[in-house]
């Protein structure tokens, strides 16, 4: 597991409404980068394995978007969910989600998981190279904070989930 400072410098896959498209499917191809998503703005991020999975769908990211408020009104400017999921995955996990303030971006390649040092093999599970569940506070692109759940390996039997939730992100940051 690598520690570094900054987040690293890569280009997102995104896909976003644009209604001069038409029909069924009015969306276009945008890339984003690090430097758009992060210069500048005091980001907390959370990572997961997957979109549809249990515990992210149940807890992880419905708690970030509950809190969502809050974590506005301690000064960050975006909560960034980050899943080594396709941009259609992670446009219909949220659409099923509802939601509506934390931004679902799509590592769908792996890049920026495998940069951050995140980057775990779950094939026990069926699911191939995924992220490790972390959540960190990005500072104008300086890491701040780092929450890593405990036991980072591959294949872990388990899927820990008692430090990169919501509740603990607001916790740090109303110490802060």
């Amino acid at each position: 597991m690598a520690v570094i400072e900054t987040v690293p410098n890569v280009v997102f896959k995104t896909r976003v409404r644009d209604e001069s498209i038409g029909g069924p499917n009015p969306f276009r191809w945008q890339d984003r980068t690090t430097e758009e998503l992060f210069a500048g703005k005091r980001v907390v991020v959370f990572s997961l394995p997957g979109a549809f999975t249990p515990t992210c769908s149940t807890s992880h990211l419905p708690r970030y978007e509950e809190l969502y408020s809050q974590f506005k009104e301690l000064g960050i400017d975006a909560v960034v969910c980050v899943s080594v999921n396709d941009a259609f995955v992670m446009y219909q996990w949220g659409k099923q989600q509802g939601a509506e303030n934390v931004f679902l971006l799509p590592d769908g390649n792996g890049e920026f998981t495998r940069k951050m040092g995140m980057l775990v093999d779950k094939s026990n599970l069926g699911f191939g190279m995924r992220s490790w569940r972390y959540a960190m506070v990005v500072n104008d692109r300086k890491i701040e904070k780092m929450l890593i759940e405990p036991g980072f390996d591959d294949n872990c039997p388990t899927d820990p989930f008692e430090v990169s939730d919501a509740d603990t992100m607001l916790n740090y940051l109303k110490s802060a």
